[in-house]
């Protein structure tokens, strides 16, 4: 019979989730401030664009790699409230930045924030949920992160002024959006920070991690609240104590991820990673201006087609978050990687043809739409079910610190992409990654639905 999930386990999830609202509000931001930021610091190089966009991945990847240890030691809630002052500092000092260099130092700052909550907030709330409710509580990550992209999109479309369409370099660098607009972009996210510091004091530890500690009673008043049953607390605690009592012999440190068994989960996690960041859906957010403005469309129009962009994606997150639970995570990502892919290919076709303006902008969205369903939601899901209990703090932050590697090379490489293969060949390459990646779901990747995290280990490890 599947365990309700209480109000309580709701609260203490979208607490959680507001670290995703910060991940992607900070992610995407420089979306809409790239082309006045590179104007300021007068960027004309693609390296040096590539790296001014990427940089903060740098932080990401570390944050990923430190956020597995410092979860286990310390847990999960100040690793929570950690990453809530970082991207409240970083936010300001790179809006503020006087140099490139100082911009530079900032982002990957913001980043390191972005990797510690990318791994914790997701984990977190697998760890708290009933069985039967965790791929939308999970999911509620995403939806935050997607609520974090939308609204750094609405920002930074009304923070933007409206700019004459012909206006020379000269008179650009002079503009309100060149020397200040960007700036009021980047602190902006300081405000959810707060709120997500504040927040974050009223959530409980989790409660695996209470008892991977020996703490079983402070475990048992939290599964309690979970789901307003004590029964079900105590068949919890049991079911937990008995798979830690499993995994004693079980190595607890990066040499764990290589045991028998284990080694298999590690791949699938960074294949998931991996395969959501080169779908290319991020391409569309961290360099919209650039793809809308080859397809023939205005700056002013841009920066609208953008938050439709952001809507859309929000909508489809709503959508997995009410099937996730029913249809499963096979099917979902399967229908995923297939709809990304013929979208991208569909607008390589159209950039080749001439087909321009709104075929790609609706060819864009389609493959957004698959991709918030789809991949972007059920990729956390997955890599935060899967692993063991007493490695799935690292086991999330080596898939997660392979996501953040596959993004910087995605995001530093685009500009090379393009500039290679043109716009049409771009998207014939991410639409092959998304094909193949269909191929390693349908053969590798599990099925986890209505499992409870200790039955999914129990089969992982088996297989």
């Amino acid at each position: 019979m599947p365990t309700p999930a209480t109000a309580y386990v709701w609260g203490i999830a979208l607490v959680a989730a507001l670290g995703g609202l910060l991940f992607g509000y900070d992610w995407v931001v420089i979306g809409g401030a790239r082309q006045f930021f590179e104007v300021y610091f007068h960027l004309t190089s693609a390296a040096s664009i590539g790296w001014a966009n990427s940089c903060a991945l740098v932080g990401c990847f570390a944050g990923s790699m430190i956020a597995g240890g410092l979860g286990d030691r310390f847990g999960r809630k100040p690793v929570l409230l950690a990453s809530a002052v970082l991207f409240a500092v970083s936010s300001v000092l790179t809006g503020w930045a006087s140099s490139f260099t100082a911009f530079i130092i900032w982002r990957i700052a913001g980043g390191l924030a972005i990797g510690l909550s990318s791994n914790i907030s997701p984990l977190y709330i697998a760890e708290v949920s009933p069985a039967s409710h965790r791929g939308r509580l999970v999911s509620l990550n995403q939806f935050a992160i997607v609520v974090g992209i939308l609204l750094a999109q609405v920002m930074n479309w009304k923070i933007a002024k409206t700019v004459p369409a012909n206006i020379s370099p000269e008179a650009l660098l002079v503009t309100w959006n060149v020397q200040y607009g960007w700036r009021w972009m980047f602190t902006a996210v300081a405000v959810p920070a707060i709120i997500f510091f504040a927040a974050a004091f009223a959530i409980p530890e989790s409660p695996r991690w209470l008892l991977a500690r020996g703490r079983q009673h402070s475990a048992k008043l939290v599964l309690s609240r979970v789901c307003g049953s004590v029964e079900y607390a105590d068949a919890e605690v049991l079911a937990i104590s008995n798979a830690l009592k499993e995994e004693e012999a079980q190595t607890a440190n990066w040499r764990g991820l290589l045991q028998p068994g284990v080694r298999s989960v590690l791949l699938i996690g960074i294949a998931l990673a991996v395969l959501q960041q080169w779908s290319g859906i991020n391409i569309l957010f961290s360099y919209a201006e650039e793809v809308y403005r080859a397809a023939g469309l205005g700056t002013n129009q841009i920066f609208l087609d953008i938050v439709i962009t952001g809507t859309i994606n929000l909508l489809f997150t709503l959508i997995a978050m009410a099937v996730v639970d029913r249809l499963g995570r096979r099917p979902l990502m399967l229908f995923g990687c297939c709809g990304i892919g013929v979208s991208h290919i569909l607008a390589g076709l159209a950039y080749r043809t001439g087909w321009h303006g709104k075929p790609v902008l609706v060819l864009t969205l389609c493959a957004i739409g698959c991709y918030a369903m789809t991949l972007a939601p059920l990729t956390w899901v997955l890599i935060s079910e899967i692993f063991p209990n007493r490695l799935r703090s690292l086991g999330v932050s080596a898939a997660v610190s392979a996501l953040w590697i596959a993004s910087f090379a995605l995001t530093y490489s685009f500009p090379f992409i393009n500039q290679a293969l043109g716009s049409s060949g771009t998207f014939f390459t991410y639409g092959a990654v998304c094909l193949a990646g269909g191929v390693l779901v349908f053969f590798f990747v599990p099925e986890t639905k209505g499992r409870t995290l200790e039955e999914i280990e129990a089969q992982t490890l088996r297989s």
